[in-house]
């Protein structure tokens, strides 16, 4: 089988959480696929002090919407609060209501992360409608022994507000995690400006080859691709360089 991603690559309105998700919708309308993936808050651009957009659940409960009416599940990055801390959540949320989380374990302390944000400890793969999806936030691509390939995804999602100055590092590590791992990478990205950023977008479907599916470069829009998982799997036996790959002996 082959199953249908949709990938939206936009500018991000600064902090205006209504307008982001109005924006999102119109966009939205008329795609059929199985996954949507949104960038990392999506609702909001990067925000490093949480306090003042932190999400009451109007976010959360506007995807369940947004899964139910597409049905699809529909993923992206939301600032959340848990008592007195703050966590950066890629929520994945089903048409029937479900919803998993991964919590970002990597916090870009270089530009202030790691002040108000607790990192995440757990890592995360959901299956749905047979890909398995490991859940990655933004400069977690930087770490790849914390997304290595363990048998048990198909395809890696990186919610991603990755600045323009860096957009090599992005699109090669993308193309680098797809071929150690043998996996299909989702890596969503935005484009526009925020007050002291600017992004290039460079959204991308790579396959387990490290081949583009699909590469955005500068486009707004959403892209729908398909992945064909039992080509990947036919891939991975014959050429399974995971025999042969060192043990870390992570506890995570």
């Amino acid at each position: 089988m082959r199953y249908r991603v949709a990938i939206v690559q936009r500018p991000i309105e600064w902090q205006n959480v209504a307008a982001n998700l109005r924006s999102i919708e119109s966009m939205l309308e008329g795609t059929q696929c199985d996954t949507v993936v949104l960038s990392e808050m999506f609702q909001t651009g990067f925000v490093t002090d949480p306090r003042e957009v932190a999400d009451d659940g109007i976010t959360l409960e506007w995807m369940k919407r947004m899964a139910s009416k597409h049905d699809a599940a529909i993923v992206g990055s939301v600032i959340v609060r848990e008592g007195d801390s703050y966590r950066n959540r890629l929520y994945f949320v089903m048409p029937d209501g479900g919803v998993e989380w991964y919590d970002k374990r990597h916090l870009f302390s270089i530009g202030g992360e790691g002040r108000w944000f607790e990192r995440g400890s757990c890592r995360k793969v959901v299956a749905w409608r047979g890909v398995r999806y490991m859940l990655e936030i933004c400069y977690d691509l930087r770490f790849p022994v914390w997304s290595r390939q363990r048998g048990d995804y198909d395809a890696i999602v990186y919610s991603a507000l990755w600045p323009a100055p860096r957009r090599e590092v992005w699109r090669t590590l993308l193309r680098a995690r797809a071929i150690e791992n043998q996996s299909y990478v989702i890596g969503v990205n935005r484009i526009g400006e925020e007050p002291s950023l600017k992004y290039a977008g460079d959204s991308a479907v790579v396959d387990y080859y490290g081949r583009d599916v699909v590469d955005m470069a500068e486009e707004c829009g959403v892209s729908v691709v398909e992945l064909d998982v039992e080509a990947m799997e036919v891939f991975r036996n014959k050429f399974d360089v995971g025999r042969d790959a060192d043990d870390f002996n992570l506890n995570i």
